[in-house]
């Protein structure tokens, strides 16, 4: 299966810069799956029905689940993971790149994003970094001004990859929060504002007596209020929490031709008891299991292999570890039956995961049906509900 079958044209307009004042009046494309489409086969003639998809609000989102359901959300937060700081030996600058006042970067200027805390040492970190080429192994960085948290590059990897270790300090995660910027995606052309540290969090977002942070948001979950979750829970659908820290594994590129090449970086996860009860319970029942974002499909996913490698069947153990399913048309799922989901970028995993779920052909024409419709895309944009 080459990546490039999961391309589409977008117009830059349609990448949603800001994020609605309002949480829940985003528009949803609710995608209705037909014999055929399922399990990542293709709908015979492509020639798809008025019923195949309709476009709605997500205020409406509620009333599309039915009484008996179970919502599974991801209840990450996110970090101020962005650092920017300076080389051994080079003057700290204190303003941000994206600041058109600094866009010159001064010699030394150094942006890191951190992506990975590492269980073994938690001074130590997987991350990237620009410029990459310029940034050795064994060399100082500082961040800061004046310096908070001085690091050592402590191995390189490609792509701008590094592992970096930093001094040890009492109040790492304090400091970071003082310094450190909103991980915005590269594809939102603005500087991160003060707004974006709440905007970008979902409203029920935990924060994590482990270590381990988002560097990333599950943004299907941005859409949601404490008002529509009320709502959801007032219908006789059930709610679950699970986390998974989105790291490297959910944005990297592909730069591979071929799907099955591909390799995903490993993210940490954790299902609690009462969550992988609940989802057993609803698999028992014939219930649904509705995903909130393709962290959550992919935490499910993983975990439910791993207990079928164990012990057999489709029943989930609780429990925690790092994920890195790979989902791709082709797959046959053990636990998810329905996916809410933004849109994701052309060849990428997370596309890659919603076409098996929906089925490629349909997918990729509903797609272009948002794109013509004039949908906002990505982490501040629109939704897809897929039923």
């Amino acid at each position: 299966m080459l990546v490039s079958d999961f391309h589409y044209d977008l117009p830059p307009e349609r990448i949603a810069q800001e994020p609605l004042p309002d949480r829940a009046a985003s528009r949803l494309l609710h995608l209705n799956r037909l014999p055929g489409s399922w399990q990542g086969q293709s709908w015979p003639d492509q020639s798809w029905p008025d019923q195949t998809w309709e476009d709605r609000t997500f205020c409406e989102f509620p009333d599309l689940l039915r009484p008996g359901d179970l919502l599974v959300l991801n209840n990450t937060r996110v970090f101020p993971a962005r650092l920017y700081g300076h080389r051994s030996g080079q003057r700290a600058q204190p303003l941000s790149p994206h600041n058109p006042a600094s866009r010159d970067f001064l010699r030394g200027r150094i942006e890191v994003l951190l992506t990975r805390q590492l269980a073994a040492d938690p001074n130590e970190w997987e991350c990237l970094v620009r410029p990459g080429r310029k940034i050795g192994i064994g060399e100082k960085l500082y961040f800061g001004d004046p310096p908070e948290l001085e690091a050592e590059v402590t191995k390189r990897g490609s792509f701008g990859e590094r592992r970096i270790r930093f001094a040890p300090v009492l109040d790492f995660f304090a400091r970071v929060e003082r310094i450190g910027h909103t991980p915005l995606p590269p594809y939102i052309d603005r500087a991160d504002s003060s707004s974006d540290r709440e905007r970008y969090q979902t409203v029920y977002a935990q924060t994590p007596e482990s270590m381990a942070r988002s560097v990333a948001a599950p943004t299907a979950g941005l859409h949601f209020t404490p008002e529509i979750l009320e709502r959801i829970r007032r219908r006789g659908i059930e709610v679950a929490e699970i986390t998974l820290h989105v790291g490297l594994g959910t944005f990297q590129p592909v730069r591979v031709e071929r799907v099955e090449d591909h390799k995903l970086h490993r993210e940490w996860y954790e299902i609690p008891a009462e969550a992988a009860r609940a989802i057993n319970l609803a698999k028992a029942g014939n219930r649904r299991v509705v995903a909130v974002g393709t962290t959550t499909v992919r935490t499910l996913e993983y975990a439910a292999g791993l207990s079928a490698k164990r012990a057999g069947g489709n029943q989930l153990e609780a429990g925690q570890g790092e994920a890195d399913a790979f989902i791709y048309p082709g797959y046959r799922f053990r636990i998810v039956d329905a996916l809410l989901t933004n849109f994701h970028l052309p060849q990428s995993t997370l596309l890659m995961l919603v076409c098996a779920l929906g089925g490629k052909d349909v997918v990729m024409a509903a797609y272009r049906h948002a794109v013509e419709a004039g949908y906002r895309f990505y982490s501040y944009g629109d939704c897809m509900f897929i039923d």
